[in-house]
């Protein structure tokens, strides 16, 4: 195998799975994912997702994108020509990162309710944090009905470390994942940055994940924090 080919396979080892069946769901997310699960009968035409950052937000828009075959687009990208282009479901997302044109996300508001499509928003905080300068909007943005990701629970931490760790093909006993989870950050971000370093000691020192790797790559998330 080239060195070309080699760095290949890493970089599709390390491509995380997006896809329905990788999204795992516990108390944590549970309303979130009955919300998407529950599309198209939505109690509004558009919806909003609120999770902090790596919560499992991103990936949840895109099973519904999948789901729905929504056209996606960045908030701070937003513009006029968005409106004009827009014939189906919409998912618009990073709401909490700026709004590009206001006007217009307010235009698609009302284009989704009136021609009764579906559009999913995602932020990392929820509307009355945003900073929304036209009043129309930020009273639109307020009156959306509101499905919340909150920090994982100890059972979806350890599957979400594995999963994790399996996207980089990467075996670890259990004991390691418990290890883990006991000592981390109690966040989806966290285990994500984590599972990267453990991922980059073992290749730089050709050793095993195993808890003494673990607890090392452990110390310097934590020293890096």
């Amino acid at each position: 195998m080239t060195g070309a080919s080699r760095q290949l396979l890493l970089d599709l080892a390390q491509r995380p799975a997006l896809g329905a069946e990788d999204f795992l769901v516990s108390a944590s997310n549970q309303a979130a994912a009955d919300m998407i699960d529950r599309w198209p009968d939505w109690p509004l035409a558009s919806i909003m997702v609120v999770a902090p950052a790596r919560a499992g937000k991103t990936h949840l828009a895109n099973v519904w994108r999948l789901k729905s075959g929504a056209s996606r687009l960045e908030a701070t990208a937003l513009c006029e020509e968005d409106v004009a282009r827009a014939n189906g479901a919409l998912l618009v997302e990073d709401l909490h990162s700026g709004i590009g044109n206001e006007r217009a996300l307010f235009h698609l508001l009302n284009l989704v309710r009136e021609h009764r499509l579906s559009m999913l928003l995602t932020s990392r905080v929820p509307p009355g944090e945003l900073d929304v300068r036209l009043p129309d909007l930020r009273s639109r943005l307020r009156a959306l009905p509101l499905v919340g990701i909150d920090r994982p629970d100890e059972g979806l931490l350890k599957a979400v470390l594995v999963k994790h760790f399996s996207d980089r093909q990467l075996a670890v006993e259990p004991h390691v994942i418990n290890h883990l989870a006991l000592h981390m950050e109690q966040s989806m971000a966290a285990a994500a940055d984590l599972v990267a370093e453990i991922d980059r000691l073992a290749m730089a020192s050709h050793r095993k994940v195993t808890r003494a790797l673990a607890a090392e790559a452990l110390a310097r998330h934590s020293a890096l924090g």
